[in-house]
């Protein structure tokens, strides 16, 4: 099954230059140089499969994929305990996007009874995003439901939530390989919770917060619900929750995990909400310059927790901009670490026009986006350098989300992704695997 639809074909990025000797030729005769774009067979069909593997096992996935078309063993290659073992050890991480043409969760969780255009969706289409490359890739979550949105994604898996308002019911999908988990229902019911993930290897942590619904027509952020479960058999399910500090207000639906903690953004007043998972504690940390912050987003980067806003002060003696802070080691304080170049602050201040900004980061890159269009800037955090990102080519054909025209429809929401070809925590799910259910959007 060909997984990636690449935006293009890049071209062989290697020649090879061969050079022979015409044994006729005379002693002062210029040897003959043959440039071709193909590797000797004669050489490379004599490698080790052993060592063949390995260099598969190094491949992204887009090629990876194209490569199992070559032959049947190398087809076969996915379903292969030996390779799958070895690609978790050697394969290269790929601090990729993935975006979607949905609007937020709560777009569809409120919108009007009569059922509009959004209950028509077709099958979800993902639109991954390279930053080394430049490169857009598209995936398909045909298999996902209808009812469901993405929250989050973390260690290969993307997390999908129920939009209807109750217990929440979670999926897990790796598109990959286009497997669903689907895990128990929580225990409380909600609207439009924070949804945190991480996945590793061994375990796997949700925290589902907020939004509790103490009536049918009133909500309120009282409690967090935690699943856990890992390799040393130990779990619970949804059977250890928390309070929430008071008066928060959790307005972004989602949650960054850094060094054992998932963060979220917390409005009015800004702040920043951190929940140690191991501990099961809610703590706030308070922002920088919060009073002048616009468009606050939490995002990952290097192992780093940092927060990108707008700043705007009519009294600051400095220009409006966009900084970015890093949350240092003893858990409090903020140290500004970039600022966008004034002139280029200048050009998207007036393409965002004040309608805001999202903001999502992996490794080195974070990606900017801004709201209502389809325009996107990418921070290289080590190199320091801003450019624009081409807008994806698969958004505009108007599959993957809703029909409604409302002016948005460019407008892409992204999670930090990477590809995984193979996911070992999904086999401890299994233990928990249930009844598929039928939900209708």
């Amino acid at each position: 099954m060909e997984t990636f639809h690449p935006s293009m074909t890049p071209p062989l990025p290697f020649s090879y230059t061969f050079t022979a000797t015409m044994s006729g030729s005379s002693s002062g005769a210029t040897p003959n140089t043959i440039t071709t774009p193909w590797m000797d067979r004669r050489i490379w069909s004599k490698l080790p499969q052993r060592l063949l593997d390995r260099v598969l096992a190094f491949l992204p996935p887009p090629a990876f994929f194209r490569a199992r078309s070559v032959c049947k063993r190398w087809y076969a290659l996915l379903f292969s305990d030996s390779f799958l073992e070895l690609y978790l050890q050697v394969s290269p991480r790929h601090h990729w996007f993935l975006f979607f043409k949905h609007k937020t969760l709560k777009s569809y969780i409120y919108r009007g009874s009569g059922g509009g255009d959004g209950d028509n969706r077709g099958p979800c289409e993902g639109y991954l995003f390279d930053p080394i490359d430049i490169a857009w890739h598209r995936l398909s979550f045909a298999l996902v439901p209808s009812g469901f949105s993405p929250a989050s994604s973390s260690g290969g898996l993307v997390c999908w939530v129920s939009d209807e308002a109750g217990p929440k019911s979670i999926i897990l999908c790796n598109p990959i390989l286009g497997s669903l988990t689907q895990l128990p229902p929580t225990l409380r019911p909600r609207l439009f919770p924070s949804i945190g993930l991480t996945v590793n290897p061994s375990s796997i942590d949700i925290t589902v917060a907020g939004d509790d619904m103490i009536s049918p027509y009133a909500v309120k952020n009282l409690t967090a619900e935690n699943f856990h479960m890992d390799g040393g058999g130990f779990y619970s399910i949804w059977g250890t929750t928390s309070s929430l500090p008071r008066l928060c207000s959790l307005e972004s639906g989602r949650m960054v995990y850094v060094g054992g903690k998932f963060y979220c953004m917390n409005y009015n007043p800004f702040s920043v909400l951190a929940h140690d998972v191991a501990a099961n504690i809610w703590c706030k940390i308070q922002a920088p310059m919060r009073r002048f912050l616009r468009s606050p987003s939490l995002v990952e980067s290097r192992g780093n927790l940092l927060l990108v806003a707008a700043v705007e002060k009519s009294k600051l003696n400095v220009p409006k901009s966009l900084r970015l802070w890093d949350l240092q080691a003893c858990g409090t304080t903020w140290v500004e670490v970039e600022r966008m170049p004034q002139q280029l602050y200048i050009q998207f201040a007036e393409l965002e026009g004040g309608n805001g900004f999202d903001c999502v980061g992996h490794g080195d890159f974070i990606v900017i986006m801004i709201r209502g269009s389809d325009k996107a800037l990418l921070l290289d955090v080590c190199e320091k350098r801003w450019l624009w990102i081409p807008p994806c080519p698969y958004s505009q054909e108007g599959g993957g989300g809703s029909s409604s025209n409302n002016g948005r429809n460019g407008e892409l929401h992204g999670f930090a992704y990477e590809p995984r070809l193979a996911t070992p925590v999904t086999g401890l799910l299994d233990q928990l695997t249930l009844p598929f259910q039928t939900y209708n959007g």
